[in-house]
Formats: structure tokens, sequence, C-alpha cells
């Protein structure tokens, strides 16, 4: 009788444990559907936007801070995170948990900077590298498409391919004026120094890597400083591809060294020549492929298909030049290449104005035009502040003014002027149409036309 009893008391707590079971699994479905739909509430476009909110949030708490007003930047570290990040966060973590887990980590660290006391400019690190995570989360919503990686692919096809095909030009030239002056035995020392070159251009490549990456400076003032110098040196070889009279004195002055080594018979300055004359641009192509990473987070693969699709271009056109002897339209591919180069430093610009903003060391004052996605954004330099549009805008139109002298106004002003007999003596006719004449051809004043 007590057996039976037993059971049924037995009997009677284990329904109830299950409908207890059942009560709390119906529970946490209710709990979990409500997330799912303010999973589904939350676009990517909305958590776009509450991303540009966070940013916005991250430039009053450090304004509030060096006005001295800690609890008012305390206040917006919070609205930062609660009111605009955790609503990222929904998204975020199904695309990158870890991400959203360490970007969680840093609001915090920010928050606590902030409570306990610490100097503006420890808080200022702080927020510069939360931007950052800002940035992250922001890409891992965001669809690549196909127009950044275009442009990032085209870009890296025209550095590697315009600086080397100015190496093909280099050497038509020189192995060309050895040839029509009769000591072809020195072309061995001059192709010698072009590999040599080559060599150094990728160990400029690493150890430009590495340098940068242990420099005690925030990446973001690095990106800054590596692309102004790559802007400055666009610049300048944007006019350089503009000006006939400085390509004119350069390759006379190559001329210049070839017969001086050839005329005491120096191995060594002809290695040097032809080291020279291609290592320049070598160092020019690390310096702007440095600049074209540092803004291609995400687009790597693209960057070095471009580079590797550059350098078969090039290869073919290498054949074309010293096997086949064609003659190459090379004066209208620099005429284009310059507009692309100009186009290309203007982006570097304004990703340049955009890393001193995220750096803080210059202002960063939203305006209303378009916004394009982030990817696009650092593909183009295009950032909806007025900064970066206004320099931008500013280096645009002193590139309108230099292509229009030397497009209109200068081609005007030389037909109108009678010709010119040439300064130097030339035994072989100069290729005014522009066009390469192959290796073997005597051509010793060949340069003259050849970026016109």
């Amino acid at each position: 009788m007590t057996s039976s009893s037993d059971v049924s008391v037995f009997a009677r707590r284990l329904f109830r444990a299950a409908i207890a079971a059942l009560a709390l699994t119906l529970a946490v479905g209710l709990f979990s559907s409500g997330a799912s739909a303010q999973a589904t509430n939350v676009s990517r476009e909305d958590a776009i936007r509450q991303l540009d909110d966070v940013r916005a949030t991250i430039d009053r708490t450090l304004a509030l801070l060096d006005n001295g007003q800690r609890d008012a930047a305390y206040e917006q570290a919070i609205t930062g995170y609660l009111d605009h990040y955790e609503l990222v966060e929904v998204l975020l973590r199904v695309a990158d948990p870890e991400l959203t887990v360490q970007a969680e980590g840093v609001f915090a660290e920010t928050r606590g900077l902030i409570r306990s006391g610490a100097a503006p400019s420890e808080v200022r690190a702080k927020l510069i590298e939360l931007r950052s995570y800002i940035d992250e989360s922001e890409r891992r919503l965001t669809d690549a498409g196909m127009s950044a990686p275009a442009l990032v692919f085209g870009q890296a096809f025209l550095i590697i391919f315009r600086e080397g095909l100015e190496v093909v030009l280099l050497l038509a030239v020189l192995l060309g004026y050895l040839e029509s002056s009769r000591v072809g035995q020195y072309r061995r020392p001059v192709v010698t120094g072009v590999g040599l070159a080559v060599l150094a251009t990728v160990v400029t490549f690493v150890a430009f890597s590495t340098v940068l990456s242990r420099l005690p400076l925030g990446r973001e003032l690095l990106e800054a400083i590596t692309s102004l110098v790559a802007v400055a040196v666009l610049f300048w070889v944007s006019f350089w591809l503009l000006s006939r009279l400085d390509h004119r004195r350069w390759m006379e002055f190559l001329k210049a060294r070839v017969w001086r080594a050839v005329s005491v018979g120096s191995t060594v300055s002809l290695i040097l020549l032809g080291f020279t004359a291609v290592y320049r641009e070598g160092f020019e192509s690390v310096l702007f492929y440095q600049a074209l990473l540092s803004f291609g987070a995400g687009l790597v693969g693209w960057v070095v298909a471009g580079l590797l699709a550059g350098i078969a271009a090039l290869a073919v056109v290498a054949m074309l030049v010293f096997r086949l002897g064609r003659n190459l339209p090379v004066a209208t591919f620099l005429k284009v290449a310059v507009v692309l180069v100009m186009v290309t430093s203007i982006m570097f610009l304004g990703n340049a104005v955009r890393a001193l903003q995220e750096a803080f060391v210059i202002p960063r004052t939203p305006i209303e035009v378009p916004r394009f996605p982030i990817f696009l954004a650092e593909a183009t330099g295009w950032w909806p502040t007025l900064q970066t549009v206004v320099a931008q805008i500013a280096l645009l139109l002193v590139y309108t003014i230099g292509a229009t002298y030397a497009f209109v106004i200068k081609p005007r002003r030389d037909r109108a002027r009678p010709e010119e007999s040439p300064m130097l003596p030339a035994p072989s006719a100069a290729l005014d149409d522009g066009d390469l004449a192959p290796a073997g051809v005597p051509s010793p004043s060949v340069s003259a036309d050849v970026r016109s």
C-alpha cells in the first residue's frame, strides 16, 4: 500500500516537473522570437546610420572632455553605446561575434577612463581605437559590391603599368642609344642594374611595411602621412608628365651619363645608370601601393589582382617593343595616364584628410552630401565632411587649370609659333607622333616627344 502511494506521489511530481519544463521552454521560445523580431526590425541600412550616430557621439565626447565637462562626456559615451551601438550589435553578432565582443570592451574601457579621471590624451587614444572598430563594424555589415573592387583593381593596375611603362621607355632609349653608338656590349651592365633595381624595390616594400608597423605612431596618423606624401609625389608626377621640357632634360641627362660611362668603359657606372633609371619608378610604386593598401581594408585581394594584371600587361608590352620591334602609341597612353594619376591623387587626398580626422588632428564637420558605402568611400576618398570635400575640390581645380593649359592653351601657342630647330643634333628622327621605337633602332633623341 505504501509502495503504491509513493509511486503515485512520484508520478505527480514528475508530471509537475514536466509542466514546468514545458512552460520554461515556451518562455525561452517566446523570448527568442522577440529577439529575432528585434533583429529583423534592424536593417543593415539602419545599423549603418546608427554607426554614423556613434561617430558623432565620439566627436562630442572628446569635445566635452577637452572643455572640462567630464560628466557630460561620460553621458555621451554611454549614449553612443546604449542608444546606438547596441542596435548595431543585433546584426553584428551574427556577422562577426568576436568583433562585437572586442568593440564592447573598447566602449567599456573608454567609459572607465573618463569615469576614473584619466588624462584627455589617454581617452583620445582610446577613442581613436574605438573609431577603427566602428569602421570595421561597418565593413562587416556592408557588401563590397562591384564598383569599389573595380576601382581598386584599376588603381593597382594603373600604378604598376604606368611606372613600368616608363621603365620600358627608359630602357628602349638607353639600349637603343648603345646600339646606335655601336657599343652594344655594354647592354649587359645596364640590364644588370635594372635587375638589381627590381630586387631593391621588393626589399624597399618589405622594409617600408616593417618600419611603418613599428613606428610609435597611431595607424591613422601613419596612413595620413603616407597618403599625403603619395599625393605630393603624384602631384609632381602629374605635372612632370605634362611637361615635355622636364622629360627632355631627364632623358638627355641619362644619355649623357651613358656616353660618359661608355667613354671610360666603366661597368659600374653603367650598372648604376640602369639601377637609378628604374629604382626611381620602383620607389614611387612602393609609396603608392602602401597608400592604396592602407585604405583598401577588405579589398587587398583586388589590389593584388590589379598588380598581377599590370605586370602581365607590362610583359606583353615589353615583348612587343624589345622582341617584335613594334611601335606603340605611348603619347596617347600617357595623356590618359596623367588624367588617371590625377584622379588617384584626389582619392588619396580625401582618405588622408579623413585619416587626420580619425586621429583628431583636424576637425570633422559632417555635411549633407551623398554618402557612399564604406568600401566605395575608401576607393574614391569621398567622405561626407566639409574638410575632405573642400580638399578634393581644391586639388581638382588645380589639376583642371594645369590640364587646360597643357592640353588646350599650350598646343594652340605651339601651333601659332614657328617651328624651332632642335638644340641638340639628332642623327635619327624623333618620334613626333609619340610612338616608341624598338631598342635596336638608332634613336639617341627618341625621348624628346615621348611624353607629349
